[in-house]
């Protein structure tokens, strides 16, 4: 049974890969398919009789390592100079704004609806604010230059900025001035230990010479966040920092205590790095949603009564994206249509326990939501391109 489990676990990513490949083409989210893939398998497995393990437990361990690797990616792939302020300041905004006038919106209606407790209901709507840069960022690569770096940035921003909020809001049960203080005082230490520990990881990336390195390295960025996250401490702000640096040492040149470092040496490894954190988030995201698709049953994707809330959730979401982007001034397409949720938002879904979910939010709810947010990335993308192939040939 293990041979046959391994074999179809190998057969199953390289068809990850070919869906990864055609997307761009066929514009077809790699989502989609890879939850459907997973779907049918479980149909197929269950006509069969075939009796699979229980994998529900894997889920989460794979959540939370994509969850490190996508940030990780994502700040890599920021470049940060002078002349990207404004873009990182405009992208911070529409990424930060919709995130609290969504969540805030979704408690009310949530509260209102079913009377539960305004913090289970905030808990339960922060998932649905986070756009996936997991999947956002591979969708944009055919856009033109300044709105890939945008979807680059919100999308990042959005990950990290989800993450801490909900991670504020689940160890604090009620909302003070001093937890307020407290949170304020946990993001000092992350600050100054990160400060100090991507100085250490990249003094060690430029010193061993090691041909293995990149390993040991990506596992000591696994291993600060899961002590930081023993010590309920934003984590993520770490890998951000990690990748921002190392991602952007050709503007810290000037700064003579980087010299130490080699940064000649420390870029060419940092871009050698990149591309395996990038091959690495393509397996973990693939694996993650081919088993989130296979651990799905039919009557959660088809549940009629939870589409009605999933697509007030997605009129919501894409509502007030377009109202933040024009009061930014900025064309809703192409960029407003990719706002796809998924692996973070599932991650999020998961991490909830029976005391902060409320009944609303299932996993019915968190699929159709996925699946019509990526729907609506893709019939925007399409449109945007057939809209550049009329002009073209005018």
């Amino acid at each position: 049974m293990s041979t046959i489990i391994i074999i179809a676990v190998c057969l199953l990513m390289l068809l990850a890969y070919i869906f990864e490949l055609t997307s761009a083409k066929s514009k077809i989210p790699s989502v989609i398919l890879l939850l459907l893939t997973g779907w049918l398998m479980k149909l197929g497995c269950d006509l069969s009789g075939v009796n699979i393990p229980d994998f529900s437990p894997l889920l989460p361990v794979c959540g939370t390592v994509g969850l490190l690797l996508i940030v990780l990616e994502g700040s890599l792939e920021l470049e940060f100079d002078k002349s990207k302020l404004p873009l990182v300041k405009k992208s911070f905004y529409v990424a930060i704004l919709p995130v609290f006038y969504l969540a805030l919106t979704l408690t009310a209606l949530f509260h209102f609806v079913g009377g539960y407790s305004i913090r289970a209901c905030l808990l339960s709507s922060i998932p649905l604010c986070v756009i996936s840069s997991a999947i956002a960022i591979p969708s944009a690569k055919n856009l033109d230059k300044t709105s890939r770096e945008f979807v680059t940035y919100e999308t990042s921003l959005s990950d990290i900025i989800g993450v801490v909020l909900f991670n504020f809001i689940a160890a604090n049960e009620v909302l003070t001035a001093t937890s307020f203080l407290h949170f304020g005082f946990e993001i000092l230490i992350v600050l100054v230990l990160s400060f100090i520990l991507t100085l250490g990881l990249s003094f060690l990336l430029s010193k061993i010479d090691s041909h293995v390195k990149f390993g040991p390295i990506i596992i000591m960025v696994i291993l600060i966040y899961f002590i930081s996250k023993h010590f309920h401490l934003p984590g993520l702000l770490f890998v951000m920092i990690l990748g921002l640096f190392l991602g952007n040492l050709e503007e810290l040149r000037s700064y003579r205590w980087i010299q130490r470092l080699k940064p000649e040496v420390l870029h060419t490894e940092a871009l050698r790095m990149k591309e395996i954190v990038i091959e690495a988030t393509f397996v973990v995201r693939a694996f993650f949603f081919l088993l989130f698709g296979f651990l799905l049953k039919s009557s959660e994707i088809l549940n009629p009564q939870s589409i009605t809330w999933a697509i007030v959730v997605t009129a919501l979401i894409f509502g007030f994206r377009w109202a933040v982007l024009k009061v930014f001034r900025m064309p809703f397409s192409p960029v407003g249509y990719i706002a796809p949720r998924g692996l973070i938002t599932i991650l999020l879904f998961l991490g909830l326990t029976p005391q902060q979910s409320i009944p609303l939010m299932n996993k019915s709810l968190i699929v159709q939501v996925v699946l019509l947010t990526a729907v609506a990335m893709m019939v925007g993308v399409m449109r945007d391109k057939s809209k550049k192939e009329v002009k073209g040939h005018g």
